[in-house]
């Protein structure tokens, strides 16, 4: 069931459950989505991905195929958010800069991971659940902890 899907490309055979709000983004065929995630204008999410419930996927952010995110996972696009500018006006599209992530092929992130901004996580590598990855992380690679650190491949 499509919970609130506006202005997206969604490929065929995806499932997308209850609560979700996704708007702007592309999805690829055979992905699915679980309930209460959020996936923003300009996300790019790859064929057979699976996004578990309550993550966040913010503009800026490409999952390439067969990559497994976990429960709750946060990915960061700001590097240094703002609520305001310097002048006291609220900040618009224009008064931040997005940082791109990229998360390749194959890669698994455990729940509660948060991925911050302008990093890129490599081919089949796994996150471990939990942790706050602040560099990029290698292909076939294992990291975990905060910051992850790299434990094996």
């Amino acid at each position: 069931m499509y919970s609130n899907v506006k202005d997206s490309k969604v490929g065929s055979g995806v499932t997308i459950y209850s609560f979700c709000n996704i708007y702007g983004c592309t999805i690829g065929d055979d992905t699915q989505v679980g309930s209460h995630v959020e996936i923003q204008r300009g996300a790019v999410i790859g064929k057979n991905c699976k996004i578990s419930s309550h993550s966040f996927v913010c503009d800026g952010v490409t999952i390439k195929d067969d990559v497994f995110v976990g429960h709750g996972v946060m990915f960061i696009n700001d590097r240094r958010p703002k609520s305001c500018n310097t002048d006291g006006t609220k900040q618009q599209e224009g008064d931040w800069i997005l940082e791109k992530t990229t998360i390749e092929k194959g890669a698994s992130i455990g729940s509660n991971a948060t991925i911050l901004c302008g990093i890129t996580v490599g081919a089949n590598a796994i996150v471990g659940a939990g942790s706050v990855v602040t560099k990029d992380v290698p292909p076939n690679s294992v990291v975990c902890g905060n910051p992850a650190r790299t434990k094996g491949k």
